[in-house]
């Protein structure tokens, strides 16, 4: 909960990650609000099953 509305990395179990500001955790599932391009983006859902590890990005400095 503490990472709700901050940016994170999220690894998943079959080696890829994604990056955005997770927006809930709900049912199951973790939500990401993601960049696409230009001024787009877009809310992605992963299943907590595949999720390995959540990482918020660190402070610049």
């Amino acid at each position: 909960m503490y990472f709700m509305g901050r940016p994170v990395g999220v690894s998943l179990r079959n080696g890829q990650g994604a990056s955005g500001i997770l927006c809930n955790v709900n049912n199951g599932q973790l939500y990401l609000l993601q960049y696409l391009y230009q001024t787009q983006f877009a809310t992605f859902h992963y299943p907590l099953s595949e999720v390995s590890d959540v990482i918020p990005y660190p402070a610049c400095g």
